[in-house]
């Protein structure tokens, strides 16, 4: 008797294979976009952080430069500027006469302080203030432009940029009434400064100026 001898059916598993392979690329690729979306968010972030954080010390520096004027509390108007003005173009030194009065070093500590804020934040907006209510201080507001892009790296539309800008709308009054708001797309920090000036010896005239 010959042995019964049974067929085995061989099936070809290479189709199997490459579809598990076509799975598991897909969902590597998923991942990596997730990280890679996480990692541009988290240095989005940080940019605006280190943003803030230099408008913050250019206010401290603004602050910094009143209590060194002879007079700045009687000169705090010689600080004020608006979104609108101009960026100065004068590079020159301040006060390298012996006839420099408070006034102009006002004038030329707000110059080289807005040419500074250029440097380190292109195309920043600046305004500096006298707020309603407060004769002895100063509001300021130091406004940075962020990233624009949604995340297909299209420009956000008008709702988009109206619900990026709603938390972003500060402002303060001015002497006059008058509303300082951040200028609209941009990021803005505002804060107050006062001076804590006392007498002061003026070289020129060997007297001691007080604020008022």
């Amino acid at each position: 008797m010959h042995p019964l001898k049974i067929k085995r059916h061989h099936y070809n598993q290479d189709g199997f294979s490459l579809i598990e392979a076509l799975v598991a690329i897909v969902v590597m690729t998923l991942g990596i976009l997730g990280i890679l979306g996480v990692q541009m968010r988290t240095l989005a972030d940080t940019q605006a952080g280190v943003r803030r954080a230099q408008a913050i010390r250019f206010i401290e520096d603004l602050s910094e430069r009143l209590e060194n004027s002879p007079d700045a509390l009687n000169n705090l108007s010689n600080y004020e500027i608006a979104f609108t003005d101009a960026l100065p173009t004068d590079t020159s030194e301040c006060c390298t006469s012996a006839a420099c009065i408070p006034a102009d070093l006002a004038a030329c500590d707000i110059r080289h302080w807005r040419l500074r804020i250029d440097r380190a934040l292109p195309g920043a907006q600046v305004a500096v203030f006298a707020p309603q209510g407060g004769s002895r201080q100063l509001g300021v507001v130091v406004g940075w432009n962020e990233n624009r892009y949604n995340q297909n790296g299209q420009s956000f539309s008008t709702s988009d940029l109206s619900a990026l800008n709603a938390p972003l709308a500060i402002s303060g009054t001015d002497t006059t009434g008058a509303t300082v708001s951040c200028p609209n797309n941009f990021t803005c920090h505002i804060q107050y400064i006062q001076p804590t000036q006392r007498c002061t010896p003026d070289i020129t005239s060997g007297s001691l100026l007080c604020p008022n």
